[in-house]
């Protein structure tokens, strides 16, 4: 079983766990999540992380890549028992917590194509706001003729 973590800005990480447990009650007791404060350096950041790892495989979701959580998260990945993804999202959260029993490899594939799946334009411009483009025979464009 893979470890699934968070590892956020406070207090991202924890909300990422409400929205979890709102949605998939059953599969959100397994998610781990890491709060970092301000106040916390890079060796505290980094030895939570490892705790909350343990022995165990692991897919670290961070928030921002380049970012002190990130960097810590990198920090402690070896590529093949912790495997880290920043930008987390909701829909690549949800995408991965129920499958925890997956090899690594996939759940990242899972967590990559929900965030990209996850990211549309859902509005649509209104008519009021697009220009109006006269045709051939419209009235407006030979209204002198009129």
């Amino acid at each position: 079983m893979t470890q699934i973590i968070v590892l956020a800005h406070a207090p991202l990480a924890s909300s990422f766990a409400s929205v979890a447990a709102h949605a998939f009650p059953d599969c959100a007791s397994t998610l781990r999540c890491v709060d970092v404060l301000p106040s916390d350096g890079p060796e505290e950041i980094e030895r939570r992380l490892r705790d909350a790892v343990g022995q165990a495989q692991a897919l670290v979701l961070c928030d921002v890549f380049g970012a002190t959580p990130c960097n810590a998260a990198l920090r402690v990945a070896d590529g093949v028992r912790v495997r880290v993804v920043a930008g987390v999202n909701v829909p690549m959260l949800w995408r991965v917590l129920c499958y925890a029993t997956e090899p690594p490899d996939r759940l990242v594939n899972r967590a990559v194509d929900g965030a990209v799946q996850g990211v549309m334009q859902v509005g649509t411009i209104s008519p009021q706001n697009q220009s109006v483009q006269a045709g051939p025979n419209d009235h407006v464009k030979h209204h002198h003729q009129q």
